[in-house]
């Protein structure tokens, strides 16, 4: 990830949960508040729910994957948690990517306006 961080500490997340602006689909969950930083950070938080830890990973990657083919797309200075829900262990790839990118424009100021 070229322009982004990973979001890691517990006081981070909870931050973001708290003060950030969320929307949801059928896959994902996506919680977005400003950092007023000139990066941003992704964190992904998939449940035991979802399946065990080789699909949770396999989600993980998935995610992270599509974020990162579009990061270009998205607006810097923002903390951005995606959330994977529990029907997301059996979704493909092109699912989690439309997924991502229907909430990323759901969310106003995540998206760039060219």
């Amino acid at each position: 990830m070229k322009f982004s961080e990973s979001l890691k500490s517990n006081r981070d997340f909870k931050n973001v949960y708290g003060k950030g602006k969320s929307y949801a689909n059928r896959y994902l969950i996506m919680y977005v508040w400003e950092n007023n930083t000139d990066k941003n950070r992704l964190g992904i938080s998939v449940s035991k729910k979802v399946g065990n830890s080789v699909v949770r990973h396999h989600v993980t990657r998935l995610v992270r994957e599509s974020y990162r083919l579009h990061e270009d797309m998205f607006n810097s200075g923002l903390d951005i948690v995606v959330v994977a829900r529990t029907n997301t262990g059996a979704a493909k790839y092109s699912d989690i990517e439309s997924a991502l990118l229907h909430i990323s424009r759901l969310h106003k100021n995540v998206l760039r306006t060219y």
